[in-house]
């Protein structure tokens, strides 16, 4: 028996669908009790799942054929499952107009199939019909785009839009010489820059396959085992509860590309469990969300925006990203660790007791449904392709899960996976397809490395050093990305910032893996960055908290991400780039060691109660054991083990002055 079941509240699969709908666009969608369209849905996802499968397997499918159902197939489904207006909107019944919008869809996504040979024999010349169906997808994809992913990203294609056809009048390095709607329209359907570009090519088949993974995974029960074994590791811990969410959702991440998803399911379960034992509703909050959106910088998988990397950066497989993003997101969740033990001392929180433990013979027991997780490691590792080892780990969570007869994967359950991935993939699909409208734009315009260079000639023109001028082009970056991250999902923003953004990092000399990282790690943590911080909005939602404050706390305790992404531009060591084994683990203990004192000086709290001043220096001191250079790690461990010393001098101190006096 789990232990929300045993001794915790958790909220009902109601109320997790209420706040899901309320912050997660993608969750916001119709429900179908019978009637025709409930099966017509259905058999949509079921097919377009098994189309995806075959064509992965297979793979004989030419890629603008693919792309071009991939996205038919997804249009037609978004308006048939997601209303034009989710308060006015029926949640049981289709509008009439939908249907239409549905069945445009259709013509759409088979108009390259049907049309293939003309199009390729007209060699860029558009027909009439051409120029109709182009204008009827780009619509769309942004009428799409508003509904299943949110109006923000939707707002900036069509921002991308116009300035492609109003070249000639922007100011400065923005002027173009602008370009018709012939040219925009070929661009956006009939080239591979557009709409059936690089990000909807990766939706089609690393991400669709991953969902699918993740929704096999769900089906063996392994997010309730998650949980359990979460708890079972750390659960009689000072402030047990707190490291259980921490653990818990790193490991949900690796079914779930949505943050504020992960907060839902993990926190309707780990957050209630905090409160009871005396975290503040904010602080309980604040942990959940930062755990919870930190699941999508946790390798092996990890959120979408990775597998676009490897198309962007080229010349890298995704197991390198994977390897490069290891140590930062330990220290991401190191910091939060390190500063929820903090709180938890200096408030004297206990951890779980032996009746509210789960029985650890019985976790124990379901070890193996980790193993499909392990599986895509080694997979990856050996080199192969992400499509064959997603596809082979899917094929592996059914094998493992044959193992007992509780988590066996039946007929039904399998069904329902398909469903539930295409359903999951929707929105991805949207969203990428939006995303291919601002690459197209970027593409055909110069206008990335317009922006690069406005960007490097802004930060030289304040600074007057190179290391100036760095530090403030990676702000200026961090910024946009924040920004673009408060209303766009991760695959977007990282599309628009590492187009406009990331080159600028990469002009001033960083490896690209380290830019691209950068602005992958900002746009993900936006999700928790107030003042519209979704992820924290909705554990606020689950704990009764403040939204703001649970924002500025889930901010607090993910102080990592703010520092880190820095860190890994100025030093490339900490992604494990050029270096040596010995010098990676001296880098570890100090970064970690960096961590404890930076965790100190954010709570307020080591051994005893930390001042000001002590504040301010165990954060020097933190900042320059993160910070990978000889002398930096060097005044930083020694002003680290001074203040160490102090606090167990004092701490010392105070004990014996509370010790009773004796006869």
């Amino acid at each position: 028996m789990s232990t929300n079941s045993k001794h915790f509240e958790s909220l009902t699969a109601e109320e997790q669908q209420e706040l899901l709908e309320k912050y997660d666009p993608d969750s916001s969608t119709r429900k179908f009790k019978s009637g025709i369209v409930k099966w017509i849905v259905f058999f949509g996802l079921l097919a377009f799942s098994l189309f995806q499968l075959t064509a992965s397997i297979f793979q004989f499918i030419p890629r603008q054929l693919l792309l071009s159902i991939h996205l038919g197939f997804a249009l037609s489904l978004i308006f048939l499952l997601f209303p034009a207006s989710k308060k006015r909107s029926r949640k049981d019944k289709v509008a009439w107009y939908d249907i239409i919008l549905a069945l445009l869809s259709i013509v759409v996504g088979s108009y390259w199939p049907i049309m293939q040979d003309e199009i390729v024999n007209r060699i860029g010349i558009m027909t009439t019909a051409d120029f109709t169906v182009g204008i009827i997808a780009v619509l769309l994809v942004l009428e799409a785009t508003r509904r299943a992913v949110g109006l923000p990203i939707t707002i900036i294609a069509g921002a991308f839009l116009l300035y492609m056809y109003y070249g000639r009048i922007m100011p400065g390095f923005l002027s173009h010489r602008g370009y018709d709607f012939d040219a925009i329209v070929r661009t956006m359907f009939f080239t591979s820059e557009g709409i059936l570009g690089t990000p909807l090519y990766v939706s089609a088949t690393f991400i669709f396959l991953f969902l699918l993974f993740g929704a096999f995974l769900v089906k063996t029960g392994v997010g309730q085992y998650f949980n359990d074994l979460a708890v079972s590791i750390a659960g009689k811990r000072t402030g047990g509860p707190a490291k259980v969410a921490i653990f818990s959702s790193a490991l949900q991440g690796t079914i779930s590309g949505s943050s504020v998803a992960n907060v839902v399911t993990s926190g309707s379960f780990t957050i209630p469990m905090m409160k009871k034992l005396g975290y503040r509703k904010e602080f309980a909050g604040g942990v959940e969300a930062a755990a919870s959106t930190g699941g999508q910088l946790m390798p092996p998988i990890m959120g979408a925006a990775a597998f676009l990397m490897v198309e962007f950066i080229g010349g890298v497989t995704y197991w390198e990203i994977a390897k490069a993003a290891a140590i930062p997101a330990l220290l991401y969740f190191a910091g939060i660790w390190i500063m929820t033990h903090f709180e938890a001392k200096r408030i004297g929180l206990r951890g779980l007791s032996d009746e509210e433990m789960p029985n650890r013979k019985e976790v124990l027991k379901k070890i193996y449904l980790l193993l499909p997780i392990l599986v895509v490691i080694v997979l990856l590792f050996t080199g192969m392709s992400v499509m064959r080892a997603a596809l082979w780990s899917i094929v592996a969570t059914i094998a493992i899960s044959a193992i007992r007869k509780d988590t066996r994967i039946n007929f039904k359950d399998a069904v329902d996976a398909l469903v539930d991935g295409a359903r999951t993939a929707l929105s991805v699909a949207a969203a990428t397809a939006a995303a291919g409208i601002i690459v197209g734009v970027v593409t055909k315009t110069g206008l990335g490395l317009k922006m690069a260079n406005g960007l490097v000639d802004l930060a030289a023109g304040i600074s007057d050093s190179p290391q100036g001028t760095l530090l403030l082009t990676l702000f200026f970056t961090m910024v946009a990305s924040i920004i673009l991250g408060m209303g766009s999902p991760t695959t977007a923003n990282y599309v628009i910032t590492s187009t406009i953004a990331a080159p600028a990092i990469i002009l001033l000399g960083a490896p690209d893996l380290s830019a691209h990282l950068f602005v992958f790690y900002f746009g993900i943590i936006a999700d928790i960055t107030p003042p519209v911080a979704l992820a924290a909005f909705a554990a606020a939602g689950v704990s009764g908290g403040e939204p703001i404050r649970t924002g500025f706390n889930s901010a607090k305790l993910a102080i990592a991400a703010f520092i880190i992404p820095y860190m890994f531009v100025l030093s490339p060591e900490l992604l494990m780039i050029d270096t040596t084994i010995p010098y990676l683990i001296w880098v570890v203990f100090t970064a970690i060691t960096g961590m404890m004192a930076i965790g100190a000086a954010m709570i307020g709290f080591w051994f005893r109660k930390v001042t000001v001043i002590e504040r301010i220096l165990c954060l020097a001191a933190g900042l320059m054991l993160i910070y990978p250079e000889g002398m930096t790690d060097v005044f930083g461990l020694v002003l680290f083990v001074a203040m160490l010393a102090l606090q167990i001098f004092i701490k010392g101190k105070d004990d014996e002055r509370k010790k009773p006096a004796t006869a």
